[in-house]
């Protein structure tokens, strides 16, 4: 099984490759502002793997891949590479939907895989907006206080929700 696993992923990874390389041959200036799109699809091979080949660990690290892919593609268009300051943020929040999607992959139910990802989306989200608050434009500086309010009720209300979560 797992020797037809690596040869789905393999295939999905050289179909991947192939239609990027048809898409630069092709299509004008594709190699300037498409390049991103190549990390997305790696990503989206890594999950198509983790789908077809009974691998769904691969969920992870496939989140991961497509959410910088997502992330150099937004910064190649809007040419604010600065945002690096503030975005790597984001990182713990796609490992924590990989978690999420390889928690459903494996059966179990909405809530459990739910619960494995979403401490790393919650952390995810507020690194990113405390360091988007004081990195980013426009300035959020006058606003920190409610952000520290809003993290606050967040770590408050959170294990509420958690304990009826877990049996």
């Amino acid at each position: 099984m797992q020797e037809r696993g690596s040869s789905v992923i393999g295939g999905f990874v050289l179909v991947v490759v192939g239609v990027f390389f048809l898409a630069a041959q092709n299509i004008p200036n594709f190699m300037d502002q498409g390049w991103p799109f190549m990390v997305i699809g790696v990503g989206v091979a890594l999950l198509l793997g983790a789908l077809f080949s009974g691998a769904p660990a691969l969920a992870i690290p496939a989140c991961i891949v497509s959410g910088i892919g997502g992330l150099l593609l937004y910064q190649n268009a809007t040419d604010n590479w600065e945002s690096w300051s503030y975005a790597w943020a984001l990182i713990p929040g796609f490992v924590g939907v990989g978690r999420i999607l390889y928690g459903i992959l494996r059966g179990q139910s909405w809530s459990s895989a739910l619960g494995q990802g979403s401490s790393l989306l919650t952390l995810s989200l507020v690194l990113f907006i405390a360091f988007w608050a004081f990195l980013g434009e426009p300035k959020m500086e006058p606003y920190w206080p409610v952000l520290l309010i809003v993290a606050g009720l967040a770590l408050i209300v959170w294990p509420m929700f958690r304990s009826r979560s877990t049996p």
